[in-house]
């Protein structure tokens, strides 16, 4: 088995993934600012770390991924204000409603999901640690960071200090020493949460948040820190500098980030109008079609959605899932040693590609040669086919969910009512059953060899 290569952003290579403790992977991927419903962009981040959780749990890592929720923010404040609702119920109402959307996406929950409200202890415990070693200043209740005291400061988003002065915004704040500098601690203000501290009420800045959380989960220094593309610079980058002054060891020993999602080549925005929510798509669409869409494309470049890709990730999972259906009603114990080979030539060119910087867009096309070739097995070898499948979906999990045993037998026996009507030459009726089903997501298919079914 090929070791695990994964793209650092930090270096711009392809390194092998070796985990600071052996068999075992620490990962915190930022999470959402919930001030709005959760949109596509957000969709793709999740799926490909939920992906990557499960696929190293298939080569036998033990995973703990942690995953936040910005509780607290500027944006939060700000949209509150707007419709008059108090920020912290109105941001983890929203919280609530990005989880169930992405229970709907079958994104599995992290194994810890932090609120930055909840561990503001930490946060200015850090704050002080941070001032106690010259990296951080008050001024007027406000704590910053100060940037040129971190000498890498730049390191992951390959920027130079000097050249981001010369394009600094100088009127950004008076309280500031350099322009550059960034808000660990703000001071209260009317209408805003806030909470006590050694500098007076305040609340937290954003990027102290994840750098607080994550440490106090995971220690000094994770295996793995993800988030999207537009989270690495100011984000990560802040988060880096506050992190390692703060402990003097490295942060992160890799850093993967998602290419954006564009819409007609434009960076998805409310303020474009351009945003499409997961709860609307999901209307429209199979959730797991929006999950095949992503794995059918490399994490790490921009992705152009449309409704284009959506209609052909649609049909790509109804490929998938008429061919394990096809292969669910074939029984057998005997399995060909050509079927046994080609099972384990694709199983190894999986996960070569997965090995190699995670190209599920290599993967899938390996897995849908695979259902070309299965869909005509029988017997043992189809029953070895479609375990296959299965196995693959630990990682994918985009196979149709069993149905429950009742609603199986009332779907037959729809099916058997319309199969009798046809013979009646009743078309009507039986078109009526058909399109009845279709609209719940149960699809038809007559041949030769009878009627069969499958989920879309």
């Amino acid at each position: 088995m090929p070791s695990i290569k994964l793209h650092d952003t930090l270096t711009g290579e392809k390194r092998e993934f070796v985990p600071l403790h052996e068999g075992r992977v620490g990962m915190y991927v930022c999470g959402p600012t919930t001030y709005d419903y959760a949109h596509i962009g957000h969709a793709r981040v999740a799926i490909v770390f939920d992906m990557l959780r499960r696929f190293f749990e298939y080569m036998g890592y033990d995973v703990v991924l942690i995953s936040n929720i910005t509780d607290v923010d500027d944006k939060i404040i700000n949209k509150a204000n707007e419709i008059g609702e108090d920020p912290i119920k109105m941001a983890h109402r929203y919280a609530r409603e990005y989880l169930k959307d992405m229970d709907s996406l079958r994104v599995r929950r992290a194994n810890i999901i932090p609120k930055a409200t909840r561990h503001i202890e930490e946060i200015i415990s850090l704050i002080e640690k941070l001032i106690e070693r010259g990296y951080a200043y008050e001024s007027d209740g406000d704590i910053y960071f100060a940037v040129e005291k971190f000498k890498e400061y730049g390191k992951l988003s390959h920027r130079k200090i000097e050249n981001m002065l010369a394009g600094a915004r100088v009127e950004i704040s008076e309280k500031k020493r350099n322009p550059l500098d960034f808000a660990l601690w703000k001071a209260a203000k009317p209408n805003e949460p806030s909470w006590p501290s050694p500098w007076g009420p305040g609340r937290p800045g954003w990027h102290i948040e994840c750098s607080a959380m994550s440490m106090a989960y995971l220690g000094p220094t994770l295996d793995i820190h993800g988030g999207g593309a537009d989270l690495i610079f100011p984000h990560h980058e802040n988060e880096i500098a506050q992190s390692e002054a703060a402990t003097g060891k490295t942060f992160a020993r890799y850093w993967m980030h998602v290419g954006l999602v564009r819409f007609e080549e434009e960076k998805m925005s409310k303020s474009i109008g351009n945003v499409f929510l997961i709860r609307d798509l999901v209307k429209k669409y199979p959730p797991e079609a929006l999950r095949v869409m992503y794995i059918n494309s490399h994490y790490r470049k921009p992705f152009d959605f449309s409704e284009r890709n959506m209609e052909e990730a649609r049909g790509i999972l109804e490929k998938i899932w008429s061919v394990y259906q096809l292969l669910r009603e074939e029984e057998g114990d005997k399995i060909s040693e050509d079927v046994k080979k080609r099972i384990s030539r694709t199983r190894e060119r999986i996960l070569q590609a997965l090995c190699d910087d995670f190209n599920t867009r290599e993967a899938m096309r390996e897995y849908l040669e695979f259902m070309n070739y299965a869909r005509d097995l029988k017997k043992g070898d189809a029953r070895a086919a479609r375990a296959f499948m299965e196995e693959m979906d630990e990682i994918f999990d985009i196979l149709p969910r069993n149905e429950g045993g009742r609603e199986r037998e009332l779907i037959e026996l729809l099916l058997e009512v319309r199969r009798r009507e046809r013979e009646r030459k009743n078309y009507d009726i039986a078109d009526f059953i058909r399109n009845a089903l279709s609209k719940i997501g149960i699809k038809i298919e007559d041949t030769k060899n009878g009627t069969r079914w499958y989920r879309v």
